[in-house]
């Protein structure tokens, strides 16, 4: 029995010893942690449970045969995140480069199998080298092995990417179709193909950083959601963002103690809104005024900053906040906002997070690049997301809520359960400015100023769209998140369902 033990542990010691203390050293000397140093970061002290520790490639090409070595390039198994199960996999770029094969594969779909079997997240911790080239279209088939996996548990269960490496060619589209995903600076990168086929194919001489790097993807391409200086923070945050999120789309996500009144009273909101109408206010200050001691968690921080998205508790359960920020663009729908927020809502809807939707919206960006880029179907996107969302929905309209966008941002009219707006809440087709000069065009400046004044007083406050029952209550800004909370208890027990059908056809 003895050595039979004895073979174990140096089996073992073989898979924890990954590619060798060469190749670790040289992973350090990147700045990087190695595949298990990751994960001892990432999970609760104790808690990993590893799988497969003991698979190998099963290829005999290209003196594959000679080479094998316990586990192939990736950790996976499962632990726990402040007591919650979750389950990983993390490459190992010290195993032959974190490479993908059939039988790398087959252990990544082994725990998202699982994962999708008992309803819990799946983290993947991606630093690799791509497929496999000696297994040839082997690792291609393992490739989409997983992606069939990531589509099966998409709205199941929330699924996390962590960039910690390389990631190119067909592995950047398991993250792709990840809830979310984290990248770190100047070490990690996700391109389809690299800076040398670009040269070679259309003459762009183009930095891997600059490519695909973590600043490109968290601000211009809006494929990642948040960069971070090391690994070490990025797998911190991983923890916390994970805890604010259900572990399935069976239950709830977790209600943590918090010791912040539910009916706190915030009276510096009261004067948050300036007087004059185009002055800009930072909507972060509301956001963090109305969340459980101040913390919230913002998603896509640097992309599309004129409005925010991220999760934040209320009474210890978690919420979506969507907000306008007039701090850029003074707060307008483009593009790109459209998309990050549609996005946002439906990943709320699906694992039945209440979303919080604050307003202060002008319209839609005018210009003739945002027209021939489809502005109006991805716009359409943002509308479609908050239409067909079934959790509770409460508004609140701070300012300006203007034309078509007042309708998108989950108005009353797209079943907003609870529509709330300040005193400060302008409701309109358009500016009062804007409006005058079409409706009474070709009057003296002086009959316009008058007629201005005249609109304002008419339209520029909430009560004609109370009156309409539009908005169900004006209520005082100090109070916000008084009212967020009793209508969230409110709304815990709603109940309402879309007609059936196999899917729905959201404008992509």
């Amino acid at each position: 029995m003895r050595e039979q033990v004895q073979e174990l542990e140096r089996r073992r010691a073989a898979a924890r010893a990954g590619g060798g203390e060469k190749r670790v050293a040289a992973q350090h000397a990147k700045g990087k942690l190695t595949a298990r140093e990751r994960l001892d970061v990432l999970l609760d002290p104790g808690s990993f449970e590893e799988l497969d520790m003991f698979v190998e490639h099963n290829c005999v090409d290209f003196g594959m045969a000679e080479q094998r070595i316990p586990g192939d390039g990736v950790v996976t198994g499962s632990g726990t995140i402040n007591g919650r199960l979750v389950f990983v996999f993390s490459q190992d770029f010290t195993v032959f480069g974190g490479s993908l094969s059939e039988r790398h594969a087959a252990k990544i779909c082994k725990v998202m199998d699982m994962a999708m079997k008992v309803g819990a997240p799946v983290i993947g911790l991606n630093d690799s080298g791509g497929a496999r080239i000696q297994e040839g279209v082997a690792s291609l088939g393992g490739y989409a092995e997983v992606f069939q996996r990531n589509v099966l548990a998409s709205g199941v269960v929330p699924q996390l990417s962590l960039i910690m490496g390389p990631c190119a060619g067909g592995a950047v589209y398991s993250p792709a179709m990840t809830d979310f995903i984290f990248m770190v600076k100047d070490s990690s990168y996700m391109f389809v193909t690299g800076p040398d086929v670009v040269k070679t194919v259309t003459n762009e001489v183009v930095t891997q950083e600059e490519l695909g790097g973590a600043v490109t993807h968290t601000t211009r391409s809006s494929v990642a959601d948040v960069a971070f200086d090391n690994d070490i923070e990025a797998l911190l945050a991983a923890r916390d963002f994970i805890d604010l999120l259900p572990a399935s789309n069976r239950v709830e996500a977790p209600e943590r103690p918090t010791e912040d009144p539910w009916d706190r009273i915030e009276d510096s909101l009261d004067t948050l809104v300036p007087p004059s109408a185009n002055q800009p206010y930072d909507m972060h200050e509301l956001i963090r005024k109305v969340v459980d001691e101040g913390d919230f968690f913002e998603v896509q921080p640097a992309h599309a900053a004129n409005i925010l998205t991220g999760f934040g508790r209320i009474e210890g359960r978690t919420v979506g906040f969507v907000a306008n920020q007039p701090t850029v663009l003074a707060g307008v729908l483009d593009i790109n906002a459209s998309k990050k927020a549609a996005r946002f809502v439906r990943f709320c809807d699906a694992f039945e997070i209440p979303i919080v939707t604050f307003v202060d919206v002008p319209g839609f960006l005018p210009g003739v690049a945002q027209e021939h880029n489809g502005i109006i179907k991805h716009g359409a996107k943002l509308l479609f997301a908050y239409a067909e969302a079934t959790v509770p929905k409460i508004t609140v309209i701070t300012r300006k809520a203007y034309g078509g966008a007042y309708d998108v941002m989950a108005s009353k009219h797209l079943r907003g359960d609870l529509n709330y707006a300040w005193p400060t809440a302008e409701i309109a087709v358009m500016g009062a400015k804007g409006a005058v000069e079409i409706i009474f065009r070709g009057r003296t400046p002086e009959e316009i100023a008058e007629r201005t004044a005249e609109y304002e007083a008419r339209f520029a406050n909430p009560f004609v769209a109370a009156s309409k029952g539009f908005i169900d209550e004006v209520i005082q800004p100090h109070a916000t998140r008084r009212r967020i909370a009793l209508g969230l208890r409110k709304l815990r027990g709603k109940q309402l369902e879309n007609p059936w059908k196999k899917h729905d056809n959201i404008p992509l």
